[in-house]
């Protein structure tokens, strides 16, 4: 199964709309993550008509509506892997043991806040994974995202992507 990573998007903020690249992607992908700062419902309601499957949560930066739609942690099991779905995670020091006592009966976790990508494994193999943000950059050189396999138990080909600035295709 074809995965799509994504996180704080905080549209319409940050960016006027979704890159191009991206929405590419969720309508190829079987299902899509989205660990929270949305900002905005209209970006939820446009995922949620486009993706196949849609695991969310929302975030820190996100108002009533959407935490009434949208729980604080999701699971969900795909390709035979069980995920989690968090916003906030704590600080990056200390993360891979903290997350792996607290989701001791996940093999990923998703999650966001930070903008920076993150890709590691936990002792006990709890994989954590940070997509970065599509629309805000932040300190890091490029907007991101991420796709991965999943299927018969396993986690394979995650990939960070790279998105062009805006206004340039993609090379």
């Amino acid at each position: 199964m074809r995965l799509l990573l994504t996180t704080d998007t905080h549209l319409p903020r940050r960016a006027r709309r979704l890159p191009p690249e991206l929405l590419r992607e969720i309508g190829e992908a079987d299902a899509v993550f989205h660990a929270g700062d949305w900002t905005d419902t209209a970006t939820l309601d446009l995922l949620e008509a486009r993706a196949r499957r849609l695991i969310a949560v929302y975030g820190n930066n996100d108002g009533p509506e959407l935490r009434s739609r949208l729980p604080e942690f999701a699971r969900a099991e795909v390709g035979g892997v069980r995920f989690g779905v968090v916003h906030e995670t704590g600080p990056a020091r200390g993360r891979e043991h903290r997350c792996a006592e607290r989701y001791p009966d996940l093999d990923v976790l998703v999650f966001g806040h930070s903008h920076i990508p993150w890709d590691t494994t936990a002792p006990g193999g709890l994989r954590l994974l940070n997509p970065g943000s599509p629309t805000d950059r932040r300190r890091q050189p490029f907007a991101t995202y991420m796709t991965a396999t999943a299927g018969g138990g396993r986690l394979t080909e995650v990939e960070l992507r790279r998105l062009p600035p805006p206004g340039r295709a993609a090379e």
